[in-house]
């Protein structure tokens, strides 16, 4: 792949299928499945290098078979792990499924080798002023590296860009987290199994907390400690929670971070709008795509990414939302019952894992199950309290609550 080529020097094509606003998990898995079919010619504007740009990330998600992404997965998980709170591990294989994890920077070079492959298709680096709907199109403003302005003009234009407030919400937690590649003297990791959820670190007083370990060889992984609640934390608060989790839970014994990557997801009941013109569509967490109860987002970005370049391919100009409203329903009251304590949610995660099959929830955790699964899930829950909850929700008023006024995020 020649980067060069990727990003073309020249003045960028003034015409396309499509423009895709972002190239963060959601705008290069939409360029990813449409150069993949041939459903349309793709125009990716993404930010230059610099601030606005986001550092390496790691995304990770289940998957059964093939789905076209075995180029950028860099490590392949075949069994999940849960620790409860009582210290008791719950192992389980989720066959067919395997857990898997990119680098961004892997997905990247993937996608724009695609796009370097086809002289129809452009990445174009810009920063985009302003997308809007017009006469027979859409139309996109942008700012190149050198000052110069340019504007694009495609039938749609898919934008995946963060919104600069969230739309008014009954409930709204932040999943945020801190997380480092570690290294340790000896082999400590098994990397055969992924753990999903460790709750043997300390519990904040609302909402719950957890660690996370992907080994990527005996003696590397990726060690996170994730909060789902009202505000982030410091940067030092943080790093002590990884700290004692390395070294009093885990007992990694003598160990070096060799990198960090930190990361804020929105987990809300709120109504987002997927379509912002007539011919411009929202995509990723913009368009709703993160999972209000789990904050999981790149699997239905890739669900909703296929469903996008088959509906083009066969002519029709809608595009399908990324959860369906039964799965947002259930979302909306096990979001409220963890807001409010009603349910207790380390023990309700881990109940989850030991008494469901393992292939039956992670389907369930991405909103694909059936109605039958989803009503026999159901019932293993704390019936009580879900329909506690169920009652109170349609009174509920929706409020505006910007993520500055949960806390800063750090990246």
């Amino acid at each position: 792949m020649t980067p060069g080529r990727a990003a073309h020097p020249g003045p960028p094509p003034a015409h396309s299928d499509v423009t895709v606003v972002g190239g963060g998990a959601a705008g290069l898995s939409l360029a990813h499945r449409l150069t993949e079919t041939g459903a349309a010619t793709v125009t990716v504007i993404e930010p230059p290098d610099g601030p606005l740009r986001p550092a390496e990330r790691t995304w990770c998600y289940w998957h059964a078979g093939t789905d076209g992404l075995e180029g950028a997965v860099t490590t392949t998980w075949p069994l999940l792990r849960v620790h409860g709170a009582d210290g008791r591990p719950v192992t389980v294989d989720p066959a067919p499924f395997t857990y898997r994890m990119l680098r961004s920077t892997d997905f990247e070079n993937l996608v724009r080798g695609r796009l370097a492959g086809s002289d129809r298709n452009r990445l174009l680096r810009a920063t985009a002023d302003a997308v809007r709907s017009v006469p027979g199109g859409a139309e996109v403003r942008c700012t190149l590296p050198g000052g110069r302005t340019t504007t694009l003009r495609s039938r749609r234009a898919f934008d995946s860009r963060p919104l600069p407030a969230l739309p008014p919400a009954r409930t709204q937690l932040l999943q945020h987290f801190r997380g480092w590649f570690v290294r340790t003297a000896t082999a400590r990791f098994d990397p055969g199994i992924a753990d999903l959820m460790d709750f043997r670190v300390p519990q904040p007083s609302h909402g719950l907390a957890f660690g996370y370990v992907l080994p990527l060889a005996p003696d590397r992984a990726l060690v996170e400690y994730t909060e789902f609640s009202r505000r982030t934390l410091t940067t030092p608060a943080y790093e002590s929670a990884l700290g004692h989790y390395c070294r009093d839970v885990l007992r990694l014994g003598e160990y070096t971070v060799e990198r960090t990557e930190q990361g804020l997801i929105p987990m809300t009941d709120a109504r987002f709008r997927h379509r912002a013109g007539a011919s411009v569509f929202r995509i990723g967490t913009a368009g709703g795509a993160t999972r209000p109860a789990t904050g999981y987002t790149f699997a239905a970005v890739q669900r909703q990414s296929r469903a996008i370049a088959a509906a083009l391919r066969a002519g029709r100009g809608t595009v399908p939302a990324p959860h369906g409203r039964r799965a947002l329903a259930m979302d909306a009251i096990m979001l409220r019952a963890l807001d409010t304590g009603r349910i207790d949610g380390p023990a309700f995660f881990t109940g989850l894992f030991r008494h469901v099959p393992a292939e039956r929830l992670l389907r369930f955790l991405d909103g694909t199950a059936s109605l039958r699964e989803d009503w026999g899930i159901g019932l293993r829950t704390p019936v009580r309290p879900m329909l506690a909850t169920a009652a109170e929700l349609p009174f509920l008023p929706r409020r505006t609550r910007p993520l500055t006024e949960a806390g800063a995020p750090h990246r």
